[in-house]
């Protein structure tokens, strides 16, 4: 039986020499139990494909490596299907967030239970101690001034304590409650985890809110990096198109979003785009990550960046729908954008302002959900239409709940929406838009074309939302009002208005 040598020997032994015994290979005195733990550091019984949807729209696909139940390391899968010769690929995907995910999973700072600010949660307990009765100890907090201010103050400076589970639950219960006693239930306002994360938690949030009357509100309202104006505007849900179509553009305006940071799997589309010639424009008021593949920087002020899009929206406008008209764009809005239809205009003074859409009902049409079908009007007939595809034709069985343009209900196929009434109007009248700039409240007053309509003995002048866009947008057609004369007008929405107020030259707007 082979003894092991005396501890002192083992030590001495450790710093002898190494014998060669092949031109490749030694026979060492060291110990290797390093690589013993080594090797156990990579064991696993098996491989679980899986995601990580906290928050994140990569929904990179991941081989899992699990020991004893627990995660053991990640790798990135590689079997996504291919995307052709002519572009680059989609994997591997993933990110080193990604590759340390077990970390934060394991991690003792993740939070596991429910914490409360202590000034809301010591007001809670000592007033459902008095009341008895949940909502009524909620209402004895928020009603008091002095009670109500002392955990409204304590918001952002920290505070939080581990609370009850139970007490959580009550509290959230009893808050509701008392503001649909109080205010009712269109008061509630909630989120809920994205669908694509989990359909799950995302159905029984919103199936909740739906139930008691409250409002679901967009999960882009709080995602700081995708473009809530692109679901809001034209209804689909996510960026459109996908990450790898980036690939097909001539010209990106990066805005909004650090790419390299936030969009770490797709970003290569970005950054190789740019080898077939792609013009790369960069917004952002700091030096970020996806600025330094831009050939353009627009260093706009912080927070002034609204100011920028204004101008810009001016110069599209007056560019590609006034001074010349381009057929694609034209043709595209009547198609997907409410600017060709009917706005009634409400008197105010002597002036005007915007108020609701003109509906079949207001025009006596004797249709099935007349009030809530909205109205164009059709240059081909010279007379007012209702087109395929708005809220009214979506409850009806016939298949008209689409955007072809056709005015099914008056049995008129093939209309074609006026975008504006300019030289076919029945008048102009001044409209009153507000403006808000630096803090001051001041009105900006714009002629708009106008056609007229009698509703209840009553003469009603409508316009085009399209007519209100360019007016608001400052777009000089020759109309009466409060127009900038050309795009080094200092009058809102021009590109020098902006460059005083974002520092980006008004040529480079423009």
């Amino acid at each position: 039986m082979n003894e092991k040598p005396a501890p002192l020997l083992r030590k001495l032994k450790y710093f002898g020499r190494s014998e060669k015994i092949a031109s490749h290979a030694e026979l060492s005195p060291y110990g290797r139990d390093a690589e013993k733990t080594y090797r156990r550091r990579w064991q696993h019984d098996k491989v679980v494909r899986t995601t990580h949807g906290v928050n994140c729209t990569g929904s990179c696909s991941w081989k899992v490596h699990v020991k004893d139940g627990i995660i053991a390391w990640e790798t990135q899968q590689t079997d996504y299907p291919t995307t052709g010769p002519d572009m680059p690929e989609y994997e591997p995907r993933g990110c080193p967030r990604g590759a340390s995910f077990s970390w934060y999973t394991y991690s003792p700072l993740r939070v596991r239970y429910p914490y409360v600010r202590g000034a809301l949660l010591r007001l809670w307990k000592e007033a459902l101690q008095q009341e008895g009765d949940p909502v009524a100890a909620w209402k004895s907090i928020v009603e008091d001034p002095g009670k109500a201010k002392r955990y409204k103050r304590a918001r952002g400076k920290g505070g939080f304590v581990r609370a009850k589970w139970d007490d959580v639950y009550t509290m959230i219960a009893a808050s509701l409650i008392y503001t649909i006693q109080t205010y009712g239930p269109d008061r509630i306002f909630g989120f809920s985890p994205i669908p694509a994360m989990s359909m799950v938690s995302y159905a029984a949030g919103a199936r909740f809110l739906n139930l008691i009357g409250g409002a679901l509100l967009s999960f882009y309202d709080w995602y700081a990096d995708l473009p809530p104006a692109s679901p809001q505007i034209w209804g689909e849900q996510t960026d459109v198109p996908e990450s790898s179509d980036w690939f097909n553009s001539s010209y990106m305006i990066v805005w909004g979003s650090n790419l390299p940071q936030t969009r770490t799997p797709d970003a290569h589309f970005y950054v190789e785009v740019r080898y077939r010639g792609t013009k790369v424009v960069a917004i952002s008021p700091d030096y970020a990550e996806f600025v330094k593949f831009a050939d353009n920087w627009l260093p706009v002020q912080p927070g002034m960046d609204g100011a920028l899009a204004m101008a810009m929206t001016h110069v599209i406008l007056k560019e590609f729908y006034v001074n010349q008209s381009a057929d694609y764009f034209t043709d595209y809005v009547k198609k997907y954008t409410d600017l060709p239809f009917l706005v009634m205009l409400k008197k105010h003074g002597d002036r005007y302002a915007a108020g609701r859409f003109l509906r079949a009902s207001d025009l006596g049409m004797p249709l099935q959900y007349a009030e809530w079908k909205t109205i164009v009007w059709d240059e081909q007939s010279q007379t007012f239409a209702v087109p395929n595809g708005t809220i009214g034709h979506r409850w009806e069985n016939n298949g008209n709940w689409n955007l072809q343009l056709n005015d099914i209900d008056n049995k008129r196929m093939g209309i074609q929406p006026a975008l504006t009434f300019l030289g076919q109007q029945d008048d102009t009248v001044i409209v009153q838009f507000p403006h808000f700039e630096a803090g001051n409240k001041t009105v900006l007053e714009r002629g708009v074309p106008v056609k007229a309509i009698e509703q209840n003995g009553e003469t009603v002048y409508v316009t085009t939302v399209f007519d209100l866009l360019l007016a608001k947008m400052g777009v000089n057609r020759g109309l009466p009002g409060d127009y900038p004369t050309d795009y080094d007008d200092m009058k809102p929405y021009t590109p020098a208005w902006q460059e005083a107020i974002t520092g980006i030259d008004r040529k480079t707007a423009a």
